[in-house]
């Protein structure tokens, strides 16, 4: 579907590969606010409808419509392209699923090893990873959404909230390497801990649901979140996002302190989380892991 809105545009067109989640829609503002044309595909089932007035070319498209989805960029002209919001996995457990999202004949040909034959495995940056090299050989380079809203990145210090306690900040310490571990083998980016002891570890849930279980473990609440990029994050796919969803889970569950990692973590709406968080009452803070260290010192 070709949008009216904005057909002046004469900068490059760039492809939006869009999930789930605020995300998607940051990124194709921010498009078009440079200048780009917008050629969105949009996953059945987790992309949001507001996405069509966002930009010049809509589409949904099935998880499996890899060949379809590098048709259509290469209509539109597009060379390079992002990927923005998540894939829920646990829809691959699913009886049913893979039919429902019409896997064409580039999908079963990239996916074969990992999902008929299981030699190869279903880890999030395996999968990804294999999207992106298929793209480049018809192509279409992934580039970081970022590259193109890099403001979205947070910057270290106190981003919300009351400065941390001494005993936040060791919990923080205390899960930063636990959270690093869980990145560098792809399981997941965030862990849930109080009293520098360990509630809940991301796994394919994601991270309100981990949250969720945190809190259910914890009924005293007052535990610590940390969410960090992996050891060798890929900026292209997978980079830890935090909002108001993160925040409302947090709240809901318990939580007290959200530890992020600078630099490498993107936060969506600032200006709007920073009032939520005061109004929740939590703690959120930005910081690399040696200036956890330094601070527990």
């Amino acid at each position: 579907m070709t949008t009216p809105a904005n057909q002046a545009r004469t900068a490059e067109p760039i492809g939006l590969l869009a999930g789930w989640g605020r995300y998607p829609i940051v990124i194709a503002q921010e498009l078009r606010r440079r200048g780009h044309r917008v050629v969105c595909t949009a996953v059945r089932d987790h992309a949001d409808p507001a996405l069509a007035e966002l930009c010049d070319d809509f589409s949904w498209v099935g998880m499996g419509s890899i060949g379809g989805i590098i048709r259509r960029f290469r209509q539109h002209g597009v060379r390079r392209a992002v990927m923005a919001g998540k894939i829920h996995k646990v829809l691959f457990y699913r009886p049913g699923w893979w039919l429902r999202h019409h896997p064409d004949w580039t999908a079963a040909r990239t996916f074969y090893r990992h999902f008929v034959t299981g030699t190869k495995d279903r880890k999030d940056d395996s999968l990804l990873l294999a999207i992106v090299n298929v793209f480049a050989e018809a192509g279409i380079a992934f580039d970081p959404a970022t590259d193109f809203a890099p403001q979205l990145l947070v910057p270290s210090g106190q981003v919300a909230g009351r400065p941390l306690s001494v005993k936040q900040l060791r919990d923080v310490d205390f899960g930063w390497d636990l959270a690093k571990q869980m990145g560098g083998l792809d399981v997941g980016q965030t862990v849930c801990v109080k009293d520098q002891a360990v509630l809940a570890v991301e796994a394919i849930e994601g991270t309100d649901l981990c949250i969720r279980r945190a809190g259910e473990l914890c009924r005293q609440g007052g535990f610590t979140v940390v969410k960090v990029a992996k050891p060798q994050q890929d900026m292209r796919f997978d980079v830890p996002t935090v909002g108001l969803k993160t925040l409302e889970s947090l709240h809901a569950a318990g939580g007290r302190v959200l530890a992020i990692e600078a630099d490498s973590t993107i936060l969506l709406d600032s200006r709007e989380f920073q009032v939520a968080a005061a109004r929740l009452r939590i703690s959120v803070v930005a910081m690399q892991r040696q200036s956890a260290v330094q601070l527990v010192a």
